[in-house]
């Protein structure tokens, strides 16, 4: 079926689990390591290597749907899909080769797909992992007929793995288009925002769009026939080796991303004003320094700007803000506003999510401080 190599690590997993409870040792659960920026810094010493644990369990594209071990390499099962003429919906971020499956779901980002097809969240039918008793648990099935409601399985979409070791994980997947176009016409931020709401309210197949640098860029997928008409609709101008700019806008390697400065994720509702940002963006041109992507509802911001500033306009806003990358000085301490890199939790919140750590990970053996600074 695959050339994908095969080991089951499982028992040797649970084992290094069992020793590090009784010896009250915290644990830093790591998969290809391509993830390591992103999140709070881990208070663990001691690392729980997952990357040998890894193969394909179940996949028959009839079914939509794959099964695999958590420390998989990702390109290796997007090639195993792509060979099918399948893809995951949510087109997930690599940031490097070493990509896990575990590490995809566990840091729960998705690409520039996302508004228009899926999260991570919702392509997770099934996962079976450990819980910090050293126990194998498992939530959902591996096909969408035998999951219903809301599953357990969900929660481990972004939670960073505080919660327990992904063993293994069941995921929808999706046909790949039978064609794509990506179009790109110059506009300012404002017009960019006005655009994008204005093909949401449409029946347009758009699967992508980004404004950077006084440039739209849209990406449309159907037959031939939906591509010449939506072009039509949409105007500009057809981009060569469009593949790879969203590939390189997915990964973060656009001039853009370049440079050493903090990079600020916000998370806001598509119609947010650009006013929003005032009172925290420096300068005359409020789209200088931002990179602006799901139909208008991320928006990336670089430079040292105010956390309490950012998180109270996200927050007036409706949505969050995020410290993505921490910059040149990610490791130390002082480069880490306080609260932590993601907006901190209301206390009803935060008391649910500690009660989950708690039923997951009663002695605090996984992660610690890695989502949240409080567990």
């Amino acid at each position: 079926m695959t050339d994908i190599s095969e080991h089951d690590a499982e028992q040797a997993l649970i084992e290094q689990v069992l020793a590090a409870a009784d010896a009250g040792t915290p644990l830093c659960i790591r998969g290809g390591g391509s993830k390591d920026f992103y999140g709070n810094p881990a208070r663990a010493s001691r690392t729980l290597d997952c990357a040998t644990h890894r193969g394909v369990v179940a996949y028959e594209p009839s079914e939509l749907a794959i099964t695999v071990r958590a420390g998989t390499p990702l390109a290796d099962v997007e090639a195993l899909l792509q060979a099918n003429g399948q893809q995951f919906p949510f087109e997930p971020p690599h940031f490097g080769p070493a990509a896990t499956i575990g590490g995809m779901v566990a840091a729960g980002l998705s690409g520039p797909r996302r508004p228009y097809a899926a999260s991570v969240r919702d392509a997770v039918l099934g996962v079976r992992l450990l819980n910090g008793r050293g126990q194998a648990l498992g939530f959902g099935g591996r096909v969408m007929k035998n999951v219903a409601g809301y599953d357990l399985s969900r929660l481990m979409a972004g939670s960073l793995g505080v919660l327990g070791v992904l063993l293994e994980v069941s995921l929808k997947v999706s046909p790949a288009p039978v064609g794509r176009m990506t179009l790109v016409q110059e506009q300012s931020l404002s017009g960019a925002l006005a655009l994008m709401r204005r093909w949401a309210r449409r029946s347009l197949p758009v699967t992508a769009t980004a404004w950077s640098g006084g440039r739209l860029s849209v990406r449309i997928c159907g037959s031939e026939d939906a591509l010449a008409e939506s072009h039509r609709l949409i105007g500009g101008l057809p981009l060569p080796d469009a593949d790879r700019f969203w590939q390189d806008l997915r990964e973060q390697r656009l001039d853009f991303f370049a440079g050493e400065a903090p990079l600020w994720r916000l998370s806001l509702p598509p119609a947010t004003p650009l006013e929003c940002l005032d009172a925290v963006c420096a300068g005359d041109d409020p789209g200088a320094d931002q990179l602006v992507e799901w139909g208008g509802a991320q928006r990336w911001l670089r430079g040292d700007l105010p956390a309490d500033g950012l998180r109270a306009a996200a927050t007036a806003a409706g949505g969050h803000a995020t410290l993505f990358r921490a910059g040149a000085d990610q490791a130390a301490p002082a480069a880490i506003p306080v609260g932590g890199v993601f907006t901190p939790l209301q206390p009803v919140v935060l008391r649910l999510h500690r009660n989950l750590k708690q039923a997951f990970d009663p002695a605090g053996l996984f992660n610690p401080g890695r989502l949240y600074p409080e567990f």
